[in-house]
């Protein structure tokens, strides 16, 4: 499986804003792009003008890097998304919230979408009772995501049962059961990730 392998503090730095890619390191003094604000490299400093093109791709780029899918993939989802009703850009979107491992993010078992991609691929959760270890899985509505009998003992889930998180509207949670269910599609106003996606349509209408 094809996976981004180098440093992920460089991704928030090269679009230029917190990506939360590290989860709770984001929030501390540890975090690269709070001590060293611009991009990576030799001209990294250097002040360039952005073309429309520029803008385009960095708001594919930053999409991409936020629900860590890469080239191919986010291609994809865009070609499908183009196909279905509605408008293109929210279609987008919403395909990428309804993965699996972005679910559980929301859920709040993980920091980030990399740790909650990480518990799905070790093959923590059930959907509607089997387990599921495909982050990339796309969840549909009435969707219950489950976490596994063994996997409740683990540290991570008991602060969750203990600590729900916030969820948005479109999903409920049962932290005694360690429990939860995808009740509605989101919508555009559900998606809180800092992304222009009418930019990544025109990227990909060329």
């Amino acid at each position: 499986m094809a996976r981004y392998t180098g440093a992920t503090c460089r991704l928030c730095r090269r679009e230029g804003m917190k990506l939360f890619l590290k989860g709770d390191r984001c929030y501390t003094d540890k975090c690269a792009f709070a001590r060293r604000g611009y991009a990576p490299g030799q001209h990294g400093q250097s002040r360039k003008k952005i073309s429309n093109y520029g803008m385009q791709l960095r708001e594919k780029q930053k999409a991409k890097r936020i629900y860590g899918v890469l080239e191919k993939q986010f291609r994809l989802y865009y070609k499908k998304a183009d196909k279905q009703r509605g408008i293109t850009g929210e279609n987008l979107l919403k395909l990428l919230e309804m993965r699996l491992d972005n679910v559980v993010y929301r859920l709040g078992y993980g920091n980030s979408r990399v740790e909650a991609r990480q518990l799905v691929t070790h093959g923590h959760f059930l959907v509607n009772g089997k387990k599921v270890d495909i982050p990339s899985y796309k969840l549909s509505v009435n969707d219950v995501i489950t976490a596994c009998e063994k996997s409740r003992a683990l540290e991570k889930f008991k602060v969750f049962a203990e600590n729900p998180k916030t969820l948005p509207k479109w999903l409920s949670a049962n932290p005694e059961n360690f429990e939860g269910k995808v009740i509605a599609e989101p919508t555009r106003e559900d998606v809180d990730v800092p992304v222009n996606e009418t930019l990544i349509v025109e990227l990909y209408s060329k």
